[in-house]
Parts: C-alpha cells; sequence; structure tokens
C-alpha cells in the first residue's frame, strides 16, 4: 500500500491559516465600472429604416408599475422613432392573463415580433409563444436572462440578454472594499422574477469565493410582499444580529422599504443594490443609508434591444447580448444623474450616435 507523506509543520501552519480576501481583484473591480461608460457597437452596421419600412414590434413588459420596465419602453419607443416603424408597449401589471391578452393582440393587428421586455417569464406563456410563432411572429426578450449562466428557452426566437453577474459581483466587491474583507450582509430578492437568481447567486458565490471572513445569507421576497414582508424581515434581521453591515437588495426599488427597517432598527448598516431607479439615487444624493448603486442606462438598454430585435427580423447575424455598460453611483457622482435623477442621466450619450451611426441614419 502506498503511504501518503507526512505533512512538515510549516505545511501544517499554511493549512491553519485561512485564505485572505482578494482584495486587489475587488479593487479593480470597482475602479473599472466607476469609469463612464463608452459606446461598442453589438454587431455590423446595417440599413434599419430599409430593413424596418414595413415591420412592426410589439412590446410586454413584466408590468408597468416598475419605473425600470417603463424606462426600458420609452428607450424602445426612442429607438422606432429614430428609425421609423411602429413599436407597441402593451401595459400589464405583473398579470400573466394581461400577458396573454398582449401576445393575442399583436397577432390579431399584424406584428411581426412580440418582445418579453425587463424580466417576464415567457414559460408562463409557452402555449400562447407556440402559437404567437406558428402564425409567423418572432418571439424574444429584451434584458430577461444572464448571458453566462441562464439558457434561452428553445421556445424563444432569440433574447437579448444582460451580463447578471457583473452586477452581482460588483456589489459584493463594494461592500469586501468597504468593510476591509469584513461583510456580514443580508441579501434579498424575488425568485419569481427571471434575473434575480444569477444576481443572487453572484453576490452570494463572490464573497464565498473572494473573501473567506465574509457571512451573507439570502431571504426571498416575492415582488407582491416588498412593502409588508421585506420591511419586517430586514427590520427583525438586524435586531436579532446588529453586528450587520450591508444589506444588499437584488434590485434597489426595494430600498425604500429596506431604508425605514434600518432606521427603527438603529442599524448602521448600509444598502448596496442594481438598477439605478431615480428615486433610490435621490435617496442616495439626500441621505446616507443608500451608499453606492451600480446602474445602467435604461435608454440604453431600450435602443439595443431594439437593435437586436431588428437583426432578427432582417436576417442578419444575431446578437444575444446588450452592449450596456454597468455604472457605479455614489454620493461623489450621484448629481450628474440629475436633480431629481433619471434613468439615463449621468452615464453620457456616446449610444444615442453610436446607435445612429449603426443604423446607417447619418
Amino acid at each position: 500500500m502506498k503511504m501518503r507523506p507526512l505533512l512538515t509543520s510549516a505545511a501544517l501552519a499554511a493549512l491553519a491559516v485561512p485564505a485572505a480576501a482578494d482584495m486587489d481583484a475587488a479593487r479593480a473591480l470597482i475602479e473599472q465600472y466607476s469609469q463612464l461608460p463608452t459606446f461598442e457597437a453589438p454587431g455590423e452596421p446595417f440599413d434599419a429604416q430599409a430593413c424596418m419600412a414595413d415591420k412592426k414590434m410589439f412590446v410586454i413588459p413584466l408590468t408597468n408599475a416598475n419605473p425600470f420596465n417603463v424606462a426600458i419602453g420609452e428607450g424602445m419607443a426612442q429607438a422606432a422613432e429614430m428609425v421609423g416603424f411602429e413599436l407597441r408597449n402593451w401595459e400589464t401589471q405583473l398579470d400573466p392573463t394581461q400577458w396573454v391578452q398582449g401576445i393575442n393582440t399583436a397577432m390579431a393587428e399584424g406584428f411581426d415580433l412580440i418582445d418579453f421586455q425587463g424580466g417576464l417569464p415567457p414559460e408562463l406563456v409557452a402555449p400562447q409563444i407556440a402559437e404567437a410563432r406558428e402564425a409567423g411572429l418572432k418571439v424574444t426578450a429584451t434584458h430577461n436572462w444572464d448571458a453566462t449562466t441562464q439558457e434561452v428557452p428553445d421556445f424563444m426566437d432569440g433574447a437579448a440578454n444582460t451580463d447578471y453577474v457583473m452586477f452581482g459581483e460588483i456589489i459584493a466587491a463594494w461592500a469586501m472594499v468597504q468593510t476591509d474583507g469584513n461583510v456580514n450582509a443580508l441579501v434579498l430578492g424575488p425568485d419569481e422574477i427571471t434575473p434575480t437568481a444569477p444576481i443572487r447567486d453572484a453576490i452570494l458565490g463572490y464573497l464565498e469565493d473572494n473573501c473567506p471572513d465574509c457571512t451573507a445569507r439570502y431571504i426571498n421576497v416575492p415582488f407582491n410582499d416588498w412593502a409588508t414582508k421585506g420591511q419586517s424581515e430586514v427590520q427583525n434581521a438586524l435586531l436579532a444580529d446588529p453586528s450587520i453591515n450591508y444589506v444588499l437588495p437584488v434590485y434597489d426599488s426595494m430600498a425604500q422599504f429596506i431604508a425605514p427597517a434600518i432606521q427603527i432598527a438603529g442599524s448602521d448598516a448600509k444598502i448596496v443594490s442594481y438598477n439605478g431607479t431615480p428615486f433610490v439615487l435621490d435617496m442616495m444624493r439626500e441621505g446616507d443609508i443608500v451608499e453606492m448603486v451600480a446602474g445602467e442606462s435604461l435608454g440604453w438598454v431600450g435602443m439595443a434591444g431594439v437593435d437586436a430585435n431588428m437583426r432578427l427580423l432582417c436576417g442578419l447575424p444575431p446578437v444575444d447580448t446588450l452592449n450596456t455598460p454597468a455604472y457605479i453611483f455614489t454620493d461623489e457622482n450621484v448629481e450628474t444623474a440629475g436633480v431629481p435623477a433619471t434613468y439615463d442621466d449621468g452615464y453620457g450619450d456616446s449610444h444615442i450616435p453610436g446607435f445612429r451611426k449603426l443604423w446607417g441614419l447619418e
């Protein structure tokens, strides 16, 4: 029998010392996304007006109750106006029956493409999607799945995906840097929304892989329970464990319910999140509980989604990843987002001339 070699005292000592947090990598990540975004074309230029002359798009968002979805829809409408084709944004309130009504309307009114926008789970309307495709419509999604960890279902014609993992890693890296590798975080998100999983897993995974002295736990808070369960869960957690130093909601709109819980608990915990929702940026500018938000221009997202859809309708090579870069807002630069903040200010406007040139409009 082959004997394993004995470990030396030096080797045993090395095993006994936990690995240090990778602070250099975390700082580099923060530095990278603290730079003003620049436009990178997602594909080759094409004559958008010529190929879209007789085509029209129908957009069904997750819910118009979320300003995030509304802002992406506005960006998509702006792109359609620039190119000169019909685009309709359907009204929904997180109700699958309304999504079905939208699909039926798109078929009845002769639209060429249906886009499920901003987190709508298409599997809930898969039979209706099949009917639409049989009727000749293309069915896609914008800003729904993660570009690297989630598969687009076979019953879809395509999707313009987001690097949600990147945003989760930015959130985790920020907390690491601010605490010098001693994060004790509460992570929250609504499991029923498609992008939650990759962001949640990226936050937890980054801390686990890069920060041996960091701890984090996750609480599922469904979208419709944010105002009730969100506040109570955070308040109870902070009272039970006053050492929690960060509350990391997957979506920053949850901050309106989390901030009161932090105040009532008398905690010094800070909020760090993803999206760039204007009222949350205003909270950052006016207070000190929201410390950092990693956002992206939603007008840019909308234009990029339309770009991918046009390429699909025009028979061009597909684009399956949105080219919308992340940007970090803190109290040092949040005023660039506007006073009051908007979904597009603060990111620069390189995407507008970028897309105009890409689509042959100048």
